[in-house]
């Protein structure tokens, strides 16, 4: 999905205003794959079975209010796991669902807004939004790495120059989380429904080690498996939030 040259330089002078507006800290891993033990959930792959009993046939962790926000023919669900709701660190979770079962992909070490979590997001607060959100739309600096959601590929990801060396790859691969956009679209397209006091441009991409402006990042390896598992056909979803706002 490439757009035409006045398009991209375009969004380009856009990009150091919004985009900077919506970074403090974005981009590259911690080290390693950023793996971590998951949640509750069957299936999981390489990690210890929960020692307690969890209904399988939820999120786990995710109380009624925001359950009943996924719908019904999701079958794909990224979980964030908020520390909490003053906390940048995060923890991401991968669930399919199997028959009436949700079964643990993967699960990895993440970061979301510098300032935590909030119920009611808005332009330059630095929290990421609580919430169930669709994803549909990914794109990036790099070539495809083989993704299944439609992939705009431009250098026009590509983070300012002038902002810190650890932050340049924070958009070589991401996923537009559907809050404030219109679906559909490029993750760069601009249009906020919401309005611009709302905020947007709040993506899944790659993390650099700290807090971002409302995204959540994960490592390199961790968006590579999400852009070639998440799958239109099965309608993937995002739930995300602090721990204590998730179980409400």
């Amino acid at each position: 999905m490439r757009k035409d040259g006045a398009r991209r330089t375009g969004f380009t002078a856009v990009a150091c205003g919004v985009l900077a507006v919506f970074l403090s800290a974005c981009g590259g891993s911690e080290g390693g794959n950023g793996a971590v033990k998951g949640h509750g959930g069957a299936g999981a792959k390489g990690e210890n079975a929960p020692a307690r009993a969890v209904d399988l046939t939820r999120i786990p962790e995710v109380g009624n209010r925001l359950q009943a926000r996924i719908p019904s023919n999701a079958h794909q669900v990224v979980a964030v796991y908020g520390e909490g709701r003053d906390s940048a660190d995060s923890t991401v979770v991968l669930y399919a669902k199997s028959g009436s079962t949700w079964e643990v992909r993967r699960s990895w070490q993440a970061h979301n807004g510098t300032k935590g979590w909030t119920t009611d997001h808005h332009e330059g607060d630095k929290r990421s939004p609580v919430g169930v959100f669709s994803l549909t739309d990914a794109g990036g600096v790099l070539d495809d790495p083989g993704a299944l959601l439609p992939y705009d590929h431009s250098a026009a990801y590509q983070a300012p120059r002038d902002w810190a060396r650890s932050h340049w790859h924070d958009f070589d691969y991401v996923v537009a989380i559907n809050y404030n956009r219109r679906v559909g679209t490029p993750p760069d397209d601009p249009d906020r429904p919401l309005g611009q006091s709302k905020g947007g441009s709040i993506w899944l991409h790659m993390d650099h080690g700290s807090g971002t402006s409302a995204c959540v990042s994960v490592p390199k390896p961790a968006m590579e498996y999400l852009l070639r598992t998440l799958d239109p056909r099965q309608h993937p979803v995002i739930v995300m939030g602090d721990k204590a706002d998730l179980k409400v």
